[in-house]
């Protein structure tokens, strides 16, 4: 089975997380929801999710890292040495990685971040001008899918299910959840 590891910390953005989790998992992709800190952990509005482990018990192999954004979710990710070991593993097997809002900072932080890439607005200004696509919704750089928000976070899913189902796949959740 296709395997997504998908670590959060307090303060993610809850539209993102449960975006990527549900429409994954309606493609069955097995998401394995990591915590940074407690398994209970609290989004940026006040919304609980259970993690399946913490972090550093996570083993076993995996096709994709994602991570949402939020604050300070996104800064968590961008500082914790499980994420940013993981990230720069991933880039040295040429998996895939994916983040979105103000996650795409962990990416730079971690060296991952190919050229192109987009965000949340104002967040280019701590990763860098150059590369950064302002109007795009979803950025694909080779092995490297970004997005800019919540609002966005659907259209991120189902990049993220073609990424590693294929198109057959993206069209039929695309065409189930009426996107």
């Amino acid at each position: 089975m296709t395997r997504v590891l998908l670590p959060i910390s307090n303060g993610f953005e809850e539209i993102e997380t449960v975006s990527i989790i549900d429409i994954c998992r309606r493609a069955e992709i097995e998401v394995t929801i990591a915590a940074v800190e407690e398994l209970e952990t609290v989004g940026a509005h006040n919304i609980t999710i259970t993690a399946d482990c913490k972090l550093e018990d996570v083993n076993g192999d995996f096709d994709m890292i994602v991570l949402s954004g939020g604050l300070p979710n996104a800064f968590t990710l961008a500082e914790d040495n499980f994420v940013q070991k993981i990230l720069k593993e991933m880039k040295q097997e040429n998996k895939l990685i994916a983040a979105i809002c103000a996650a795409p900072y962990a990416l730079h932080k971690a060296d991952v971040l190919n050229q192109n890439y987009t965000c949340y607005p104002s967040f280019e200004e701590k990763i860098r001008l150059d590369g950064y696509h302002k109007d795009d919704n979803v950025v694909i750089d080779d092995n490297v899918i970004t997005s800019r928000g919540p609002a966005t976070a659907t259209q991120f899913a189902l990049e993220i299910v073609r990424a590693l189902k294929g198109d057959e796949i993206y069209s039929n959740v695309k065409n189930a959840i009426l996107a």
